[in-house]
């Protein structure tokens, strides 16, 4: 039953937002009538009105925000003003479509639904973990505040679009839906999007590799982490036989800049700033090893990254820190180093620079995960699905919600409606387990034991030429995004 869908989104201009495009054109394909309301872009997107590809999308003039939650507080307050007053002129609904951050929009939601409409809920990121994770201020009364438009945003939800599993168990816990009130749309490129171009070497700037992150640029995703385990793998690890090319732009974008020179990068590193998709894949084709520093944190450990997802539709092998969820996106198209450890970092990027073998097996394995269990067409009959059971007019139990409830390892319930959906990519991927870390771990423990019997024989212990080690061996079906934009856009 398709009718008419409006869909808010207020962190990324449309189309530019890769997810919240896809979610459109599947809806339209699907013989839904699509307006989207965003706001204006940077260089692209900047039409007040478009129709494009049969998408009906108004925008709106916004400043990013600066200097803190204050900041943020006068951004959200535009925009949801702004979407107010052009949502009037889209005029009755079926459904409205709320994307977050941030989670205000149930209260536009609220008009539309005393007119009959269906809120469906798309959680991008999950705004508490975000909150503590962007600004460190701890669980103080802007927390609680969050805590409070979240709750309130689940129960005027009449279903929840979850990015992946971790987020499905937040709604589920502290968002008090049931079970058939959630659905896992997975945040996936298209793969056909993304190929391989003929590789450049001027992009590796006269070095023999090159290497490669590609995503925002903000406090929370790491770029600053991956600009120091650079300077370790030049200090460290003594390579000066690379180059880096750092893809994207965001609220640090000059911060970071100004960090490589301060490390004496200034000069083995690019910053590209937002560049085309075209562009893109000539540095993504041109890529040896893809960087995803984002560092462990409240957020990032339960949020799928699209660099991640991205890197694999391009067939590219990826160093990781330990995330739940990224182990569970890129299982063994990534090798992982002890969270937040940029010497381990380093290590870990030295050895895949020195693994031709193991870089393209990776790859290879990257891409057929995004081609087969993570790939949007999997996702979109989950979207399609979560659109009927909204307008089929499931009736909201009031929920008992935990502000502060820990997110824990999701279980599949044997409820015919559970059954009905996609199951979850652990489940139809078998054990996603890093084989390449079970082999460095195993190296790893045979040098330990010979250095411990040179030691007792009062032999040297130096271990020249060691394999890096990172992570523990464990299988992430039992550690457990979904960007993001969680984390679904980036």
């Amino acid at each position: 039953m398709a009718g008419k869908a409006l869909i808010l989104v207020e962190n990324l201009s449309v189309p530019f937002d890769r997810r919240v495009w896809q979610e459109c054109c599947a809806l339209r394909d699907a013989g839904w009538t699509v307006s989207v309301i965003c706001p204006m872009g940077t260089g692209r997107d900047t039409e007040s009105y478009v129709e494009l590809d049969g998408v009906r999308i108004h925008r709106y003039p916004l400043k990013a925000a600066t200097g803190g939650p204050q900041g943020y507080l006068r951004e959200y307050g535009a925009a949801l003003w702004h979407t107010f007053k052009l949502a009037r002129k889209v005029g009755p609904v079926d459904v409205v479509h709320a994307c977050n951050p941030p989670d205000l929009f149930f209260l536009l939601a609220k008009r539309f639904k005393r007119r009959g409409a269906r809120f469906v809920f798309d959680q991008h990121d999950l705004v508490p973990e975000l909150y503590e994770s962007r600004f460190g201020r701890g669980r103080d009364f802007l927390y609680r505040v969050v805590c409070w438009l979240e709750r309130r945003t689940y129960r005027a939800a009449d279903i929840v679009i979850a990015t992946n599993e971790s987020y499905r168990q937040a709604a589920l816990t502290r968002g008090g839906k049931r079970e058939d009130q959630v659905f896992v749309v997975r945040s996936a490129p298209k793969v056909e999007r993304f190929h391989q171009v003929p590789a450049e070497p001027e992009l590796r700037k006269g070095k023999p590799y090159l290497l490669c992150y590609l995503g925002v640029m903000g406090p929370q995703d790491g770029v600053d982490y991956a600009l120091r385990a650079l300077a370790k793998l030049r200090d460290e690890q003594g390579r000066t036989d690379w180059h880096a090319a750092f893809v994207g732009g965001g609220d640090t974008f000059e911060a970071m800049k100004e960090l490589a020179v301060e490390l004496g990068l200034a000069d083995d590193v690019t910053f590209t700033g937002r560049i085309s998709d075209e562009d893109l894949l000539r540095y993504l084709s041109t890529a040896d090893v893809c960087l995803s520093p984002d560092p462990l944190n409240p957020l990032n450990d339960v949020s799928t990254m699209n660099k991640i997802m991205e890197y694999m539709a391009m067939s590219r092998p990826i160093v990781s820190f330990e995330l739940r969820e990224a182990r569970v996106s890129a299982g063994d198209a990534a090798v992982y180093a002890p969270a937040n450890d940029e010497s381990e970092f380093a290590k870990l990027t030295a050895y895949l620079l020195d693994s031709p073998e193991d870089r393209e097996r990776m790859g290879e394995i990257g891409r057929a995960r995004v081609a087969g269990p993570l790939s949007w067409e999997q996702s979109k009959i989950s979207l399609l699905a979560a659109y009927e059971a909204a307008v089929a007019g499931l009736t909201v139990p009031r929920p008992r919600v935990h502000a502060t409830a820990e997110i824990q390892t999701p279980r599949r319930s044997a409820s015919p409606a559970a059954q009905d959906r996609p199951a979850p990519v652990e489940e139809q991927d078998g054990q996603v387990a890093a084989g390449i870390q079970r082999a460095y771990l195993a190296s790893r423990n045979e040098r330990e034991q010979g250095s411990r019997s040179e030691t007792a024989l009062g032999g040297d212990s130096a271990q020249l030429g060691e394999l890096p080690v990172a992570g523990p061996d464990a299988d992430p079906a039992t550690q457990v995004r979904g960007d993001g934009p969680g984390r679904a856009h980036e």
